[in-house]
């Protein structure tokens, strides 16, 4: 059996790799670890650990959260019910509420049927490896039966909550009360919420801050979830952005942690282009920390030329945001996040922020008075090319011809082009990668390595 941690929490598809018991049973694995057992908890703290839930509106959400709140309480953990909520909200009242933990209920980008678990340690930080490998551990032993020592936990509703979150994102917008014109008075702006944690919060949040707001994927029935909208497929947002005139289109996917935009004309901004203009922006300000951002292996060529005509430098991380704040920690920078709309902003969050990154992008054209068009012009993204080859991985390292390929690959492309081959850390396969100046030169060469991959591995 492999490990049951993803590079995301614990995921699968809900009733049947990731059922009622195994959530309770990881509930439990939570309250010892993460509570009862926390050798930083501090001193003076209740006798009862204190855990926030939260989740989103996916129909399994339900049946999954009563589980785990059975697992805490019944373990001695008091229970704050948050209610739907997105991921990066609880990460925040985590640490706002000074609860010992906290757990989330998603599969964010996943379609329905998928559900996950997700847990936040004190501070509302992502657990390290060695935590969860203590969780999984804790499956296979045996439990006390009983009364808690301190007693059972108690459950709360605490769906009031919300509106702390929401002071939380305005605040980031400047110090003290909102001015009095709001700082995107004047923005026309369509948010696409993918029928999904954010439904609520999201356009309540664009609304407070000024701008004037049409919000589509905000009617969750529990199974429409990412379906035909949000972060995962921007045709709606696109359309809507034209159809009603807007400056701009936000999306997030199903828990909020993403944001993806597009513009006027209905062009998608992706992450890179978005930190591109966050970067640029921060390091005008001042406010870059080190004068260096974060990112992931597959950020687009074009962001790393733009960033080093800017004077800013780049870290590298493997792919997964987690990895992302990692480094961000460990050398104390402030900004840093991936293509596909994982923005971290490290002054105003511990994980990535989907509402929190819409609100900073939305303020710097405020405040810049240009368009998303405009701003995003501080970068070039070149053509990426990218093929997905079903395949033994771990087989990949054990062929010469592959690397000669790759070699090949890497001499034709010179310093106008890039290649990446990895294998996938969520499935069997390997991944090619290509960028170019030129679209049809990226798909050539990328179609002659997949095929040396598949050749080779057959």
């Amino acid at each position: 059996m492999g490990r049951l941690f993803g590079t995301d929490g614990v995921r699968g598809i809900a009733g049947r790799e990731l059922t009622a018991q195994l959530a309770l049973d990881l509930s439990v694995a939570a309250a010892y670890e993460l509570g009862l057992r926390d050798p930083q908890r501090p001193d003076g703290a209740p006798a009862r650990p204190r855990a926030v839930v939260g989740r989103d509106p996916r129909v399994s959400g339900e049946f999954l959260e009563a589980a785990v709140v059975a697992g805490l309480a019944s373990s001695g953990v008091d229970v704050l019910r948050l209610g739907v909520l997105p991921t990066p909200a609880v990460a925040y009242l985590t640490k706002a509420l000074d609860a010992d933990f906290g757990v989330v209920l998603s599969a964010s980008h996943n379609p329905a049927p998928d559900n996950g678990i997700k847990f936040f340690a004190r501070g509302g930080r992502k657990l390290p490896d060695a935590v969860e490998d203590r969780m999984e551990r804790f499956l296979t032993q045996s439990r006390p039966d009983g009364l808690p020592a301190h007693g059972f936990g108690r459950v709360t509703d605490a769906e009031a909550e919300q509106e702390s979150y929401l002071q939380h994102l305005l605040a980031s917008l400047g110090d003290g009360p909102l001015p009095v014109r709001p700082p995107l008075a004047g923005l026309r702006v369509v948010v696409d919420c993918a029928h999904g944690a954010a439904y609520t919060i999201a356009p309540e949040a664009l609304r407070r801050a000024g701008a004037e707001v049409i919000a589509i994927g905000v009617q969750p029935d529990g199974y429409n979830i990412n379906q035909g909208c949000g972060s995962t497929c921007l045709d709606a947002v696109a359309a809507a952005v034209q159809a009603q005139g807007a400056d701009v289109g936000i999306a997030h996917d199903g828990d909020a942690d993403r944001c993806l935009a597009v513009d006027a004309d209905g062009q998608v901004v992706d992450g890179d282009q978005i930190l591109a203009v966050l970067a640029t922006h921060l390091k005008e300000e001042g406010q870059l920390a080190r004068d260096t951002v974060v990112v992931t292996v597959m950020s687009n060529l074009g962001f790393r030329l733009a960033m080093s005509d800017a004077g800013i430098q780049i870290v590298e991380t493997p792919v997964g945001d987690r990895y992302v704040l990692e480094a961000m920690l460990d050398g104390h920078y402030v900004l840093g996040g991936e293509q596909s709309g994982h923005i971290i902003l490290a002054r105003q969050a511990t994980t990535g922020d989907g509402i929190l990154t819409a609100l900073q992008l939305l303020a710097v054209l405020a405040r810049r008075g240009v368009t998303l068009a405009e701003a995003v012009k501080v970068m070039t993204r070149y053509p990426q090319v990218l093929i997905n080859v079903p395949a033994d991985k771990t087989r990949a390292a054990d062929f010469p011809e592959i690397d000669r390929a790759v070699a090949a690959a890497r001499d034709e492309l010179g310093t106008s082009g890039r290649i990446l081959v990895r294998p996938s850390g969520t499935e069997p396969a390997i991944r090619v990668m290509v960028e170019a100046v030129d679209t049809a030169q990226a798909e050539s060469i990328a179609r002659r390595v997949a095929e040396t991959i598949r050749t080779v591995l057959a």
